[in-house]
């Protein structure tokens, strides 16, 4: 591995709670994380405390989460990390490296992303993606594969392609604002009512009740399949009550709130399409809409339109403070983001995932 003078890979140490004695580094990396986030985006859009962020990192049955925090002699500077899915027979490793822009063109970076290969390969693991945020910028562009969107060559992208990765799939990060007018969206919604009178509206907040567990947990397992992910790679997963409990603790340990808004086919009772809506203790912040999905078999009913529309309506009592919602879509997902573009959704950021094969 590649050595700095200076410079120290150390095991990010994770806490029980955020008031146990080894707590420092943890609440140090979440501080670190926020200002990079910051420095990269220009918002606090997706800032969290340290206790919000700390049961992400706890033990889970459903994956391996690797970190290290990035020492410059006795202060942080960043965090590198690797996820490994635990998914049968999976080959995925997904990472990031991210560090204080004040420390690029060092070579810290490219000393962190051999800690990441090497981690991989010891457990096995030949692809390897990431995602980063890649803000607007003069210059060469690229596009991915799919032909959809494009991201600026900048410093990030650069590192990328010389650590030999291909840009895969572009996402766009879209906002809603939640102080303007909801009249369109009390339209739209009354329109997908009643191209779909075979559905009604279920809605609640996490834990998930339990007559809503199993039908829950099949769409989420949907997420794996059923979503454009161009030639990304990702591990059919297997959801059922207990990644259901795992998944919405994530979010009711630390106070965060997780609204899911779904379509129910009244005759049948299944679930057929969701929207989760996420925000944290301070109810003044930016709120995330996470996934939605329509399942294969009930597309074509305005599913999409009526969980997005019946949820934003909701959250307005939810998180009343919040100033706007945000998203995250492949550009090539035009279903979604046409409804997202309906509704007033508006483009703030776009967002390259990169994809490696490494040699066996």
């Amino acid at each position: 591995m590649t050595t700095i003078t200076g410079i120290e890979f150390r095991p990010l140490a994770v806490p029980a709670t955020i008031d146990d004695p080894d707590a420092a580094d943890f609440v140090e990396m979440t501080r670190v994380r926020n200002e990079i986030y910051r420095e990269i985006s220009g918002h606090d859009d997706n800032t969290m405390t340290a206790d919000e962020l700390l049961p992400h990192y706890q033990p889970s049955d459903y994956e391996t989460r690797l970190a290290w925090v990035v020492f410059d002699d006795d202060r942080m500077i960043g965090r590198v990390g690797v996820d490994l899915p635990h998914e049968s027979d999976s080959k995925g490793a997904f990472w990031l490296v991210e560090l204080l822009r004040e420390t690029w063109g060092r070579g810290i970076g490219s000393a962190a992303y051999e800690l990441v290969e090497r981690t991989a390969r010891e457990h096995g693991r030949t692809v390897l993606q990431s995602m980063a945020e890649h803000p607007a910028a003069p210059g060469p562009h690229l596009a991915p594969p799919t032909g959809f969107g494009e991201i600026p060559e900048d410093h990030i992208a650069r590192f990328y392609l010389r650590h030999g990765y291909m840009l895969e799939q572009v996402e766009r990060n879209s906002a809603f604002d939640l102080k303007g007018s909801f009249d369109l969206v009390e339209r739209l919604l009354a329109d997908a009512k009643a191209a779909s009178p075979q559905y009604r509206v279920v809605q609640w907040v996490a834990p998930t009740p339990e007559q809503f567990v199993d039908g829950y947990a099949w769409m989420k397992s949907r997420m794996s399949t059923d979503t454009p992910s161009a030639a990304l790679e990702f591990d059919e997963e297997t959801w059922d009550a207990a990644r259901i409990a795992e998944h919405d603790a994530r979010y009711t340990s630390s106070g965060r709130t997780l609204q899911v808004t779904a379509a129910q086919h009244i005759e049948s009772g299944e679930l057929c399409a969701f929207n989760e809506l996420v925000i944290g203790k301070d109810r003044s912040a930016t709120s995330h809409q996470e996934d939605t999905l329509v399942l294969k078999e009930h597309r074509g009913h305005r599913l999409g339109t009526l969980v997005k529309c019946a949820g934003l309506l909701s959250w307005r009592d939810v998180a009343p403070d919040s100033d706007r919602v945000v998203t995250y879509n492949a550009e090539e997902n035009r279903p979604m983001l046409d409804i997202n573009e309906a509704i007033g959704f508006a483009p703030i950021a776009y967002v390259g995932a990169w994809k490696k094969v490494l040699d066996d």
